[in-house]
């Protein structure tokens, strides 16, 4: 595989095989250790789609939790609430007003795969890339082990991840 189109359509594909259910609990639990989540009061999660992994169980800690919501080209930062509607990307988005994304200490990022070297292939939109390059906050992304490489390819506008979970 070479290119960045190869590895979403392995990365989909190789989805689709595994767990996910009992995948998704195992890196809920991992996040609920890590240092960053531990510390942080406000944390931006994402809900997910068909074969994601599935963090919401993390919406019963004792934190402020938000949401994204994607608005033209970029990512507006929503106070997670109960009123949820299907977005043009198919994903279920806050219906609640924008806040100033200072707020949040840690973002953790979706990603079809994520490397060594802390880069996250996400679904090719660019949304988090220019959302996270604006912001000075902690990132994680969690993945199964199968979708954690050595190397994929990056660009000049690929924001690095803080901490990489993996299963």
């Amino acid at each position: 595989m070479e290119s960045k189109t190869d590895y979403r359509l392995y990365a989909k594909e190789l989805r689709k095989k595994l767990d996910m259910k009992a995948e998704s609990a195992v890196l809920a639990a991992k996040i609920r250790q890590n240092e960053f989540y531990v510390k942080a009061e406000h944390v931006m999660i994402f809900y997910p789609v068909k074969y994601e992994v599935d963090l919401l169980e993390l919406l019963d800690d004792k934190k402020n939790f938000y949401l994204p919501k994607v608005s033209g080209k970029e990512l507006l930062v929503c106070p997670f609430g109960q009123n949820l509607k299907k977005s043009a990307f198919n994903i279920m988005e806050p219906c609640s007003k924008p806040v100033n994304p200072e707020v949040l200490d840690l973002v953790i990022v979706p990603a079809l795969m994520a490397d060594k070297n802390g880069f996250r292939l996400g679904y090719g939109g660019g949304f988090y890339d220019r959302f996270l390059a604006g912001c000075k906050v902690k990132t994680i992304t969690a993945i199964p082990k199968e979708l954690f490489v050595d190397s994929l390819p990056c660009e000049k506008f690929d924001v690095k991840i803080d901490f990489v979970i993996t299963t």
